[in-house]
C-alpha cells in the first residue's frame, strides 16, 4: 500500500516512525517549510523533516499543499492513502480525494469532542479526566469524518498539555498502524460521528495564556497546565518601574483556602518553596515560573532573587 505522509511537529514524529517500522511503501513525506526560530531567526527544519531525511525518504515542503503544483507532486506518487498527523494546513477537496483508498488523520481527542486545532489543552482546561486519539477519515468539514479507530487514556492530575500530547502521540502512532492495516485488508469500519455531541477546540493565540485571577484556583491550575508549553500561562506582577511579565510553569490550588484574605491577584503568603496568590475562590500556590527574558526557575529562587513579599499584586486579568 503506497502512502504519502503529511505532518510537521513533534506530535507527528511517532506516527511517521511507526509507518517506517511497519514497512509500508512510504513514497513521500510532506511537511511545512523551514521556519525562523530563536533570537537570530535562523530557519529550522520541522521535526518530521529531520526524521524523514534520516531514513532517506523524499521530503516536500510547500507553502500550500493545495496549489496545482502541490497536487501534481502528490499525485505523481499515486498514493493509496494520505496519512495526516498535525500537518498544519487545511486540506482542500482535491487533496482529500487524491488517494485511491482514503485520506485519514490522527486527531488527539475522542471525537466528536474537541474538533479543531487545540484538543489537548481543551481537555485539560475543561477538567476532563479521560481523553484519547481518533483515527478519522478526512472530509471537507472540520474533523467531522467517520471514525476508523479510537482509544482512550486517563489524564494525569498534574499533567501539562505538552506531556499529555507526548503520550497521545505515541498512542496515536499505534492506532494509525492498526487503521492502515484495516484499510489494506479492506476490513476498516467507518463509523459516523454524532454531530449533536460535537464541541470545538479552536487554535490558541498568545492572548489565551493570560491568567484571570477572578477565576477559582482549580480553574487557574488547569489553565496553567493547559497552556504549557505554549502559549504559556502568564500574568503581570506590579513593580515600581514597570509590570514584570511572569509565565507560570507549575502551580496548584491550595487545599482549603476558600476564605483566603486579600483581593484576586494579591500575593497572600510567601513560604520557602512557593508563594500563594489569591483567586476568585481559594489560593494558587506557584511552584515554578519564568520571568520575561530569564530562565525558568523555582518559586524559591524567584522569591530570593526578586524579594517577593505578601501584599504585592498581579494585574487584573
Amino acid at each position: 500500500m503506497k502512502i504519502v505522509f503529511l505532518g510537521t511537529p513533534e506530535f507527528a514524529v511517532p506516527s511517521l516512525e511507526s509507518i517506517i517500522e511497519a514497512g509500508f511503501d512510504l513514497r513521500l513525506v510532506v511537511t511545512q517549510p523551514d521556519r525562523p526560530k530563536g533570537r537570530e531567526g535562523t530557519p529550522q527544519p520541522p521535526p518530521v523533516k529531520l526524521l524523514a531525511q534520516a531514513h532517506g525518504i523524499p521530503v516536500y515542503q510547500p507553502e500550500s499543499v493545495n496549489t496545482e503544483e502541490s497536487v501534481a507532486r502528490l499525485a505523481a506518487e499515486q498514493p493509496d492513502v494520505l496519512a495526516v498527523a498535525a500537518f498544519g494546513q487545511i486540506l482542500r477537496k482535491r487533496v482529500i480525494e487524491l488517494p485511491r483508498i482514503a485520506c485519514i488523520n490522527v486527531h488527539a481527542s475522542l471525537l466528536p469532542k474537541y474538533r479543531g486545532a487545540a484538543p489537548v489543552p481543551a481537555a485539560i482546561a475543561n477538567g476532563d479526566t479521560v481523553t484519547g486519539v481518533t483515527i478519522q477519515k478526512v472530509v471537507r468539514r472540520l474533523d467531522a469524518g467517520d471514525i476508523i479507530r479510537q482509544a482512550s487514556i486517563p489524564i494525569g492530575d498534574d499533567e501539562t498539555a505538552g506531556e499529555l500530547a507526548g503520550r497521545l502521540a505515541r498512542l496515536g502512532s499505534g492506532l494509525l498502524i492498526e487503521a492502515l492495516r484495516d484499510l489494506e485488508r479492506g476490513t476498516a469500519q467507518f463509523v459516523p460521528q454524532d454531530d449533536s455531541q460535537a464541541t470545538l477546540a479552536p487554535m490558541l493565540t498568545k492572548a489565551d495564556g493570560l491568567i484571570r485571577w477572578s477565576q477559582d484556583a482549580q480553574q487557574i491550575s488547569r489553565h496553567v497546565r493547559a497552556m504549557t508549553p505554549w502559549p504559556g500561562a502568564y500574568a503581570f506582577l506590579a513593580r515600581d518601574r514597570q509590570p514584570l511579565r511572569i509565565t507560570i510553569k507549575r502551580a496548584h490550588a491550595e487545599s482549603g483556602g476558600t476564605e483566603a484574605p486579600g483581593e484576586p491577584g494579591e500575593i497572600v503568603s510567601v513560604a520557602r518553596e512557593r508563594f500563594a496568590v489569591k483567586t476568585g475562590c481559594g489560593a494558587l500556590a506557584v511552584v515554578e515560573l519564568q520571568p520575561a527574558g530569564k530562565r525558568q526557575m523555582s518559586a524559591a529562587e524567584f522569591i530570593r532573587g526578586y524579594r517577593i513579599t505578601t501584599g504585592e499584586r498581579f494585574a487584573e486579568g
